[in-house]
């Protein structure tokens, strides 16, 4: 019997695929084949996804070191820093007074030389306790988020199919954090002194963001100045204060508290919020995004549901007791795929400070650009230069590898 391999495509970018259904048949001079559904949901062909040929996946190393290290109480209290939600952790001043976990529970871990107390303060590493110029930052922006809501949040979608807190329980928690986001949260430097992380050591998230934040400003600052003389320029320009007051009333519902701007007074106050919206749509997303297959295709570190509630004491757990609480293959699968796909590098990627279409033909914002990129390159130097020395390197705000903006 022959073996065909046979090629399918459905586009030759990313996602640019179908949700019919797809069978192949051979047909010969004498005979054909049974028909065959292309329907396994993997590596052969995906609906709405696309494939051409056989793909190779490139396993880097810190996928390898998330297996070995998923277990262990630095590893864990590491991702609080530098995983996929560096922007949550806070400086904690004084134990809660409803704190579930008593000294004599962590003395085993802590040992004598130290306490709960104590350990407040911050040490070597964290242990756990229980308009033009920003066309080319929204490119593929809106079709991302109509993906997002046809493969992920709609029903039957992944979020039903492979999260544990399903499709309802989604809009729970994106409407409870719509109502706490505010315009200092979104502003990295005022986000890092508002969470009080300012000198936490090894929190690569801050260092690399900070230096990216001051480049983007630096830039932005340049191009500002250039077509804004002054303030009243700013204040005069109606298009932009409508943008502003756009974005304050319908996406931030008028929400005063935010502390977002419903207009733009001053030229310091544009270049911080065109900053801000560059940085979010760049190096915040690569930050919260690209990491997500690193971390999660070890399922064991972080499992999108459970099947049963987490222990409530400790050493009450067995191998066949963790095993009935993992989530079972098929969301696995689910859940990986996808990581798999909002980690994938676009065909077409630009990274940021990357403008093949010129929307500036005058020299000085051309200078500006220039300049730009070269502290771009300089930072990923230094990126780079400071990863060779650690076991699991930090590159997802390496500006070679953020997006200039959220394409996926």
């Amino acid at each position: 019997m022959g073996t065909y391999k046979v090629r399918v495509t459905t586009g030759n970018f990313l996602l640019a695929g179908t949700f019919s259904s797809i069978s192949i048949t051979l047909v010969g001079t004498h005979e054909e084949s049974d028909k065959k559904p292309l329907d396994n949901c993997g590596k052969d062909f995906n609906p709405g996804a696309w494939i051409e040929g056989y793909r190779t996946l490139e396993l880097r190393e810190g996928k390898e070191y998330v297996r070995a290290h998923w277990r262990e109480d630095t590893f864990f209290g590491y991702q609080f820093l530098n995983g996929v939600h560096p922007v949550l952790i806070r400086k904690c001043t004084e134990l809660p007074c409803n704190f579930p976990v008593t000294p004599a529970m962590v003395a085993p871990s802590l040992g004598e030389s130290t306490s709960l107390q104590d350990e407040l303060e911050p040490s070597g590493e964290l242990v756990p306790i229980a308009i033009q110029l920003l066309l080319p930052h929204t490119r593929y922006t809106l079709h991302v988020n109509v993906l997002a809501r046809t493969l992920l949040l709609r029903r039957g979608g992944v979020f039903e199919r492979g999260v544990g807190s399903g499709l309802e329980g989604t809009k729970v928690l994106m409407a409870k954090g719509m109502s706490c986001l505010t315009y200092a949260s979104l502003c990295f430097p005022d986000d890092i002194q508002e969470r009080g992380v300012d000198c936490i050591p090894n929190y690569y998230y801050r260092d690399d963001g900070l230096k990216i934040w001051s480049a983007i400003e630096s830039f932005v600052s340049g191009i500002v100045r250039y077509y804004y003389p002054s303030d009243a320029h700013v204040l005069a320009d109606c298009e932009l204060q409508a943008w502003a007051d756009e974005i304050f009333n319908q996406g931030f519902l008028g929400n005063e508290a935010s502390g977002f701007p419903s207009s733009l007074q001053s030229i310091p106050e544009l270049i911080k919020y065109l900053t801000m919206w560059i940085y979010c749509c760049s190096a915040r997303h690569a930050a919260l995004n690209n990491g997500q297959y690193d971390l999660g295709a070890w399922m064991p570190n972080f499992p999108a549901t459970m099947r049963n509630p987490p222990p409530q004491a400790k050493g009450t757990t067995s191998l066949e007791s963790y095993l009935d609480t993992i989530p079972e293959v098929n969301s696995t699968s689910i859940i990986i795929h996808t990581l798999w796909i909002l980690s994938c590098e676009l065909g077409d990627s630009r990274s940021l400070g990357t403008y093949p279409d010129e929307h500036f033909t005058a020299e000085e914002p051309k200078q500006l650009i220039a300049a730009f990129q070269g502290r771009l390159a300089q930072i990923s130097q230094e990126i780079q230069e400071r990863n060779k020395s650690l076991p699991i390197p930090y590159r997802y705000l390496d500006p070679h590898q953020i997006e200039n903006s959220t394409s996926i």
